[in-house]
């Protein structure tokens, strides 16, 4: 079985429900023992920035801002999409707890021995 698992999302406040679930599935596969990564990218990469998702709180769920901060002091890893970021004019300086920003060459090599993957 592979120790690695990602999942890229590219929603955030314009799908909370996707970005929530996103959350949910990586904080298990972290659970589970795996080397995760959630890519964001898109829409997605407005997670990246402290604050954002403070106030996002899907209904059955923990808070969004919980649960990003668990998976990173799980150990879980944050790409953000490097042309996506600076598409939206967001600050580099105010990234969250375990986001790097990257480009498609990092996934890849992350994924490169077939790590499985999920798309929200």
């Amino acid at each position: 079985m592979n120790p690695k698992f990602v999942i890229s999302l590219t929603c955030a406040a314009d799908n909370t429900d996707k970005a929530t679930v996103a959350f949910v599935v990586a904080n298990a596969a972290l659970g589970s023992d795996r080397d995760t990564v959630v890519f964001l990218n898109v829409e997605g990469v407005r997670l990246s920035q402290q604050g954002y998702a403070d106030s996002i709180h899907e209904e059955g769920f923990a808070p969004l801002k919980e649960l990003m901060k668990n998976f990173a002091e799980g150990g879980g890893k944050i790409y953000v999409c490097s042309p996506c970021f600076k598409k939206r004019k967001l600050i580099e300086n105010a990234l969250v707890a375990g986001a790097v920003i990257v480009g498609g060459a990092k996934l890849v090599e992350f994924m490169a021995a077939g790590a499985p993957s999920l798309s929200y």
